[in-house]
């Protein structure tokens, strides 16, 4: 998780602190400050991102462990194996699809899903898999796409939709993790980037907590969108997932909030950690694109909070959980103070229709609060 000095110089993110302060191995060196960096994230960076997170980047499918008392897990695993063995006969990619000697019409994509949709609560793995998809897959890495359904929407706003057509229409495989559709021009735009990736030869791969069909309910008119998302649900086979949150399954429950004393001490006598006002870091989070979310954690290598209390409203509670999957995904851990975190979202969000994007962020915030207890204990603060 260390990051050099010249990457953080390269990719223009801003620090509170100076540079040796922040990488300097001494303890009680003063924290970083999220709050203070306002990162610059260049296109290019964007689309050599779309590989699976450090968290991820040694998954297999040999690796994933299925509950016992889940077969559908065991199940998905054999499906997906051979999904992605299959792919080893997809049209040669970065190159345009033509009929053998040049002649005739371009062969039309086969009949049927062009995609494999996997279905589940939060924690069952499915991020996991996904990944393993795309390291199983026999291709060059520079043909295969994986991003958050947020960082493809990203995308398409950093480059614009004909040169992100043209970018991803080369790759054997896309997988886009934590599918959803928030409002209806989402569906519209994604519903047409996936129909052209898959007329150009893209397999598919997704993850959600929502099966494909169902995508949008509870948030918009989906009536309103209902052809573009059965458009989207034709292109992939759901492949349902059961089981219980692996992050929580026998594990002890996670730490209550520190003090402030404690976090604080923890953030000056950890190299690399940053520390900030929850409230604060809220408000920054405001100016800062989501896309930049991961840009704004390099370098970091634990995020001290102070003064935790509830989201204020839907709009922040969705840019929080933006940035607890990017800390997720690079195992980066949280310390805090205030309000435990399963009483960030108020019952009127937790029972919304974005209930399920603040459950994952529940779960996977609890997770490194749990990896971040051993700062404080470790150092007997």
């Amino acid at each position: 998780m260390t990051c050099s000095v010249a990457r953080r110089i390269e990719w223009g993110t801003v620090s509170s602190t100076s540079t040796a302060s922040a990488i300097d191995p001494i303890a009680e060196a003063a924290p970083l400050s999220l709050c203070a960096r306002e990162p610059h994230v260049p296109a290019d960076r964007l689309v050599a991102e779309m590989v699976p997170p450090p968290r991820f980047d040694s998954v297999r499918f040999a690796t994933y462990i299925p509950d016992p008392n889940q077969p559908s897990q065991t199940e998905a695993v054999g499906i997906l194996e051979g999904f992605a063995a299959g792919l080893g006969g997809a049209h040669a990619v970065g190159t345009p699809k033509r009929r053998l000697f040049g002649r005739g019409k371009v062969p039309k994509t086969p009949a049927g899903p062009r995609g494999v949709y996997l279905d589940g609560g939060y924690g069952v793995g499915k991020t996991h898999l996904l990944a393993s998809l795309w390291h199983a897959t026999p291709a060059e890495p520079s043909l295969k796409a994986f991003g958050t359904f947020v960082e493809l929407t990203n995308l398409v706003g950093a480059l614009g939709f004909q040169k992100t057509v043209q970018t991803l229409s080369g790759h054997r495989l896309l997988c886009i993790d934590e599918f959803e559709l928030d409002d209806p021009g989402d569906t519209v735009l994604v519903s047409t980037l996936l129909g052209k990736l898959v007329d150009a030869g893209v397999a598919l791969a997704a993850t959600s907590n929502t099966l494909p069909g169902k995508l949008g309910e509870g948030r918009f008119a989906a009536a309103d969108f209902l052809r573009e998302i059965q458009g989207l649900s034709a292109r992939f086979r759901p492949l349902r997932i059961d089981g219980e949150d692996y992050r929580h399954r026998g594990l002890p429950e996670a730490p209550a909030p520190f003090s402030d004393e404690q976090v604080t001490k923890a953030a000056y006598a950890t190299a690399g950690a940053s520390l900030d006002d929850f409230p604060h870091l809220l408000d920054h989070l405001a100016r800062v694109h989501p896309s930049r979310y991961g840009a704004l954690t390099d370098g970091v290598e634990a995020v001290c909070l102070t003064d935790v209390q509830p989201v204020p409203d839907q709009s922040t509670a969705l840019r929080l959980v933006v940035l607890a999957d990017r800390l997720y995904d690079r195992e980066v851990p949280v310390l805090a103070s205030g309000m435990p975190f399963d009483r960030l979202f108020s019952e009127e969000m937790l029972n919304g229709g974005y209930r399920k994007k603040y459950f994952r962020a529940i779960s996977r915030l609890t997770a490194l609060a749990r990896d971040a207890k051993g700062l404080v204990e470790s150092r007997g603060a």
